[in-house]
This record gives C-alpha cells, sequence and structure tokens, in this order.
C-alpha cells in the first residue's frame, strides 16, 4: 500500500518528493513568451466585439445573443498553456500526448502541428504508451490520467508534464476520503472517458477499495432497485460488468456508498442521481442510519455550472428562434449544453466552422452517433440566434462560426450593431 499511496499522491499533486526533473505540474515560466501567440490563435476580434456590445449584436436581421459565460474555462486554458509552454521548454524532444489534451478539435490539430504527437486511447498502459521512450516528454490532459497509466510512464523514465485540472483534482481528493473510510465510489459519469477512468482508478489505492460508474438516472434508478432488494445481485452484475472494479460484488459494495461525478455532466441530472440513491439508501436501511452509509459532495466544476447556468437563463428569457452549441462532439460539458437546449428550442450542436455551409448546416442531434446535414437551417426576415460553446472551445472559433453565419446574409463581422439597430 505504500506504492499505491506514492503514486496517489504524486497524481493529486500532494507529494513530489523526489521526481526531481522529470515531472512538472506548474508550468515553466514561460507564459510571456507563449502569450502572444495563444492570443493570436485562440482569441477573436468578433467576440470581443459582441462582449463590448453587451453579448448581443445583429446585422442582416440576424441578432446573435451570446451567452454570458462560454468557451475555454481556466483549466483549458491552463491545459493548453502548458502545451504550448512545453513544446518551447523541449524543442529537441520527442513530445506526446496521453490522448487529446482537451475534447475540440480546432485545439488538437493547432497541437499536432506543432510536431506533438498524440496517441491512441488503449486501455493497456504498455500498448496505448508504446511508442514512448525514455527521455521523451508525455503531457498529461485536463482530464488525467490513470494511475497504472501514470506508474508505466514513470517506469519508463518519462519527462512529465501534468496539466490535470485542479476541479478534477479536487473530485480524486473526495474519492480518496471514500476509499479510505470503507465506501464503495458511484461515480455519475462514463465509464470510457477519460476524466472518469482516472477518476476510478483513484478508488482502487486503498485496500478493498470498490467503484462503479452510472452513465444516467437510468442506471442509477437500477442501483436503486437493488439497494431496495428488488432487483437481484446477478442481474445488476451484468448490467454493470464494464463500469465497475474487478471483482464487484453487490451485496457487499453497494451497503456504504459515497457518491461522486465526472466534473462536466449535466448539473440537474447529478443532483437527480444523488437524491435517487440517497432515498435509496434511506429505505433500505433508514433515516437514522443515513450518515453511516452515504455521503455526497458537490464536484461538478464551477465553469461547467456557470455555463449550464447561463445557458439557462437565456432560455428562461425566451425569444430565440435558434441556438447553436458547439464543441467537440466528444466534449461531455458540450453535449450537456446540446441536451439542456434540444428540447426548448431548435438546436444545431457543431464542433466548428466548417459546419455552416451556406444554406446548410452539419450537425449532431442530440442522442444521435452520426452528424446530418440540414438545409435552409436559417429561416428567411429577422432571426434571433443564440449562441454557447463548451469549455474546450477557443473564441476564435465562436468568431469565424458567427463571420460564416453572418455571410448567408451577405454581411460581416463589422457591420454588427447593437440590437436596437440592427438592420
Amino acid at each position: 500500500m505504500a506504492e499505491a499511496k506514492f503514486w496517489a499522491n504524486l497524481q493529486t499533486g500532494l507529494y513530489l518528493g523526489d521526481v526531481g526533473q522529470t515531472y512538472f505540474q506548474k508550468g515553466f515560466g514561460l507564459k510571456s513568451e507563449v502569450g502572444p501567440v495563444l492570443a493570436r490563435t485562440y482569441e477573436s476580434p468578433v467576440v470581443e466585439r459582441l462582449k463590448a456590445l453587451g453579448y448581443e449584436a445583429g446585422a442582416g436581421g440576424l441578432h446573435f445573443k451570446l451567452a454570458r459565460e462560454f468557451g475555454f474555462c481556466y483549466g483549458v486554458d491552463r491545459a493548453v498553456d502548458y502545451a504550448y509552454q512545453t513544446r518551447r521548454q523541449f524543442p529537441d524532444k520527442r513530445v506526446f500526448l496521453s490522448g487529446e489534451i482537451i475534447h475540440n478539435p480546432d485545439v488538437n490539430q493547432r497541437i499536432q502541428n506543432m510536431g506533438i504527437t498524440i496517441l491512441e486511447d488503449h486501455r493497456d498502459p504498455a500498448l496505448r504508451f508504446d511508442p514512448v521512450q525514455a527521455g521523451d516528454v508525455v503531457i498529461m490532459p485536463a482530464f488525467g490520467v490513470s494511475i497504472p497509466e501514470l506508474q508505466h510512464l514513470q517506469s519508463k523514465q518519462c519527462i512529465l508534464v501534468d496539466t490535470t485540472c485542479g476541479s478534477v483534482l479536487n473530485v480524486w481528493k473526495k474519492v480518496h476520503y471514500y476509499a479510505r473510510d470503507g465506501y464503495t465510489v458511484i461515480i455519475h459519469g462514463k465509464h470510457y472517458h477519460e476524466e472518469t477512468r482516472a477518476t476510478a482508478s483513484q478508488a482502487l489505492t486503498h485496500a478493498n477499495g470498490r467503484y462503479l460508474c452510472v452513465r444516467d438516472l437510468a442506471e442509477t434508478e437500477l442501483v436503486g432497485d437493488f439497494i431496495r432488494g428488488r432487483l437481484a445481485p446477478a442481474e445488476l452484475k451484468a448490467r454493470f460488468t464494464a463500469a465497475a472494479s474487478e471483482g464487484f460484488d453487490p451485496q457487499r459494495d453497494l451497503r456504504k456508498i459515497g457518491l461522486a461525478n465526472q466534473t462536466t455532466m449535466l448539473i440537474s441530472e447529478t443532483l437527480k442521481v444523488q437524491d435517487t440513491l440517497r432515498q435509496a439508501m434511506i429505505d433500505r436501511y433508514g433515516a437514522d442510519r443515513l450518515d453511516s452509509c452515504f455521503r455526497a459532495f458537490d464536484t461538478i466544476c464551477s465553469a461547467t455550472q456557470e455555463r449550464q447556468d447561463a445557458v439557462l437563463e437565456m432560455l428562461d428569457a425566451g425569444g430565440l428562434d435558434v441556438m447553436i452549441v458547439i464543441g467537440g462532439y466528444n466534449s461531455s460539458n458540450t453535449q450537456a449544453l446540446a441536451r439542456m437546449c434540444a428540447p426548448r428550442v431548435t438546436t444545431y450542436y457543431i464542433d466548428g466552422p466548417g459546419c455552416v455551409e451556406g444554406a446548410s448546416i452539419r450537425h449532431r442531434p442530440v442522442g444521435a452517433a452520426a452528424e446530418t446535414v440540414s438545409s435552409g437551417w436559417l429561416p428567411a426576415g429577422d432571426v434571433r440566434i443564440g449562441m454557447t460553446a463548451g469549455a474546450s472551445t477557443p473564441d476564435s472559433v465562436v468568431g469565424e462560426i458567427v463571420e460564416r453565419i453572418l455571410a448567408v446574409r451577405g454581411r460581416s463581422a463589422a457591420q454588427l450593431t447593437p440590437p436596437a439597430h440592427i438592420k
């Protein structure tokens, strides 16, 4: 267990010990050098103009309303900054990324263009990091990496640059407390997502540590049914084979549970997951014993919550004809934004500027596995267009999409005017 504790503490930033110059968690002091490059690459004068006009402006009958909180969060901004610093710090070394640094195709492509290789995902660390050799540089993404992956990389004598988001680290600390005290960790998240896999691995650093991942409310209700005695152990176990720790035994492991979550999930759903599990434990053990068998902490990241709150404010205000949600299709926080919008307004979830093709738009409907193309997506006459973007989407992408939409009406960003003067 001493070794497990070492790796757990190393990954959560609690112990840097004797790793010397092979582990970096706070950049290289090159922010002033890469800052201008990042500004030119990811900022947008179009977005700055929209903000200056009160987040609402238009031209040619198109009225744009931008969410008050959208796009790059602090953790993403930090991860991208560190990637650029890493390339500058090690110009002559091979640099790898253990998977996408964030879930945005534009950002990942730009990082690859700098000569940083993004490694393909694989559950076996030996296969995933097979191309990596001693002395190579490996950047760990904002989602973090699992403890077995970290151990494997350290054994290969790599130089490690850790960009794990602080909000993710906070979840890991909660998971450690749960597992330390004998609680099985229930994670509201996608069991195959990099962040959830890394979080789950943290539970296994303690003796008899266990975890179970529930993706949504429907899966949570299955767990609740078992706790209440309405579902057989074998049936529950079969349902969560790929989403539970090895040797998971529902009868043994669901007597004490602690709830955590992937930081980018839909907040309203996480709260429902929490309420469902709490009530199931009350039904099984009684309210007077709840504190001894159930724990929950709010571990949704603040940036995720702010972006969801901003979208909810827009939706509640009403008056929108179309909603554009921008972000990678594999971005959980962007998916959550699209799920909020789709039931209330015509929503187009797109991953980049190239999706706007004049009178047609390429987009992925909520819940679909592939893109579709919609013609005549922009109605004639006056149109009110709401816009938001996931936490991995830079302003430059948002700005280019605004320009492409304006071009449908033969207008440019230079013609944007305040709402009262839209023509």
